[in-house]
C-alpha cells in the first residue's frame, strides 16, 4: 500500500520546537500540492499547512507565524518546522497530498506539555 512515512514527533515543553519529516512515496515532481494534517482525540483531522508547486504556502490561522512547511525535492521529503509550540498543538501529525490522497500513514505523535 502506497503511503507516506512521518517522523520527528516527540514530547516537548511549551515554547519548544520540533521538526517533522515526511518521506513521500511519490516523485515530488508529479505532486502539485502536499500538506501536513493533524488529529487530536475527539477532533476531526485538519489541514495545518500546505505547499503547492513552486512556493505557494497555506497555514491555518492557529499556526501562522510559528510553523513553516518546506520541501526537499531531491529527497522527496516534506518538512514542518514547528516553533513556539503550545499545548493545543498536541496531536498526531500526518502528511499527504492535498488532492488525490494516498493511504494515510501512521503519523507522528507530538505532545506539548504546559
Amino acid at each position: 500500500q502506497v503511503q507516506p512515512v512521518e517522523s520527528g514527533g516527540g514530547l516537548v515543553q511549551a515554547g519548544g520546537s520540533l521538526r517533522l519529516s515526511c518521506a513521500a512515496p511519490g516523485n515530488f515532481f508529479s505532486i502539485t500540492s502536499m500538506g501536513w494534517y493533524r488529529q487530536s482525540p475527539g477532533k476531526q483531522r485538519e489541514l495545518v499547512a500546505s505547499i503547492s508547486t513552486g512556493t505557494n504556502t497555506y497555514y491555518v490561522d492557529s499556526v501562522k507565524g510559528r510553523f513553516t512547511i518546506s520541501t526537499d525535492n531531491a529527497k522527496n521529503t516534506l518538512y514542518l518546522q514547528m516553533n513556539s509550540l503550545k499545548p493545543e498543538d498536541t496531536a498526531v501529525y500526518y502528511c499527504n497530498r492535498v488532492v488525490g490522497k494516498w493511504a494515510w500513514g501512521q503519523g507522528t505523535q507530538v505532545t506539548v506539555s504546559s
